[in-house]
């Protein structure tokens, strides 16, 4: 078991590069096994959650080859069969090949996937979209088995923009009969990204980034090559950490309106923050408004940055609010806050912060990705040595992210327990 050590007190200067976008690299990677031909990813993030999918895409019969981040994935030797639990367990991003398979072969089997405990997100979206699309659903257990003598074009009303639901349905109907609509669809940059490699391959698919995603169906798909969308949410943590000790950091290779609901919030807390065409230049404040946050779908403020958000919030004057309006269970970082000296209190999906807060180090435990993340950042201002186990779940979800830390200033390590 390895844990993280994170030295705290240092000002990070200099430049940090997003990655590609962790989810959207585990959609596209799936997404591949809808042709017989050869899938190429470029600017693919090298983290955990991607090893767990080439796992499955091996077991299944593709061959791969990575060279630095490029991926080229093979598809002409594939065999459909059943995905065992052992690996489709490891993430949750494994559905995707619910969406994959079935579309392709008209017959999936697999168990329920994985991924951080933050609360219910369950696959009935995704299943009652199959089911709209003439396919039969079986549970056994944890076990799925969807499939369908044929799949037929149709409306599909979401009550929640759900990403993963959309993809999945988006995957599945590239092969159906006649014209598919996702209505209330997600319109997140990985849904976009997702839609631009299945045009690549020759589905036809209008719509992405709106509310009302349009697929008509074709009868096969070829070869194609598409670069991974930047990693907003990996940017926002970065612009959160130039905001929390910043002294000129340079966060490139992003898209600014991906992430403008968070420019904003920290343009109104007061940062000292300069938006280029791709970069965004942060330099710590000296004291900091109080805001109230609200989660929601995007463009709305995104859930995977209240996390990281917590700890700047901590430090303004005053009584900010954070309301998780997404998953229920997405607080799991705050006890750890609070032992390093946060004011915070939670009802229900609603978490208040007094501030400011003096961080001090402390022995912490990532519970989950985001939530890593933010134990990260405020190890950062901490007085003091932080601790942190868990840090799988922050492997899995950032590229490099020690490296880059490190390379702007951080004291960090990684040891072995």
């Amino acid at each position: 078991m390895k844990q993280m050590i994170l030295e705290g007190g240092h000002s990070l200067s200099g430049v940090i590069e997003i990655s590609g976008s962790k989810n959207s690299a585990v959609a596209l990677v799936p997404a591949s096994l809808l042709t017989n031909g050869v899938i190429e990813l470029t600017n693919i993030p090298e983290i955990s959650d991607i090893e767990a999918l080439t796992e499955i895409l091996v077991f299944l019969g593709a061959e791969i080859t990575r060279e630095n981040n490029n991926m080229k994935i093979d598809c002409t030797k594939v065999k459909n069969k059943e995905i065992p639990e052992t690996i489709s367990k490891r993430l949750r991003a494994s559905y995707y090949f619910m969406g994959a398979l079935l579309g392709k072969y008209k017959h999936v089997e697999m168990y329920f996937p994985g991924g951080c405990s933050i609360g219910k997100r369950p696959i009935n979206f995704h299943l009652e979209g199959f089911e709209k699309l003439g396919a039969k659903v079986k549970v056994e257990g944890n076990k799925y088995i969807v499939e369908a003598d044929e799949l037929i074009g149709n409306d599909i009303y979401f009550n929640i923009a759900s990403v993963g639901a959309t993809i999945n349905l988006m995957l599945a109907a590239t092969y159906a009969k006649g014209i598919t609509t996702i209505h209330n669809a997600a319109r997140e940059p990985h849904v976009i990204n997702v839609a631009q490699l299945l045009n690549k391959m020759g589905a036809k698919v209008t719509g992405a980034g709106s509310s009302t995603i349009q697929i008509e169906g074709v009868t096969t798909l070829e070869s194609a090559k598409i670069e991974v969308v930047p990693d907003y949410i990996e940017a926002g943590t970065y612009v959160i950490a130039g905001a929390l000790c910043g002294d000129h950091l340079e966060v490139r290779n992003l898209v600014p309106e991906h992430i403008a609901t968070l420019t904003d919030i920290l343009k109104k807390m007061g940062a000292d923050i300069d938006i280029g065409e791709n970069k965004i230049c942060v330099t710590r404040a000296k004291t900091y408004k109080p805001l109230a946050i609200k989660t929601e779908v995007f463009p709305g403020f995104p859930t995977d940055l209240q996390q990281p958000l917590t700890p700047l919030l901590a430090l303004a004057h005053g009584i900010s609010t954070i309301e998780e309006s997404i998953f229920e269970n997405r607080f799991m970082h705050i006890p750890y806050l609070q032992e390093m000296g946060a004011k915070i209190t939670v009802d229900g999906r609603k978490a208040t912060i007094e501030g400011p807060t003096s961080f001090q180090a402390k022995h912490v435990v990532a519970t989950d990705l985001r939530a890593g993340a933010s134990l990260i950042l405020t190890a950062l201002i901490a007085e003091g040595t932080t601790t942190m186990e868990g840090i799988e779940h922050v492997l899995r979800g950032y590229e490099n992210i020690v490296l880059k830390l490190m390379q702007v200033g951080a004291k960090i390590s990684i040891q072995e327990i």
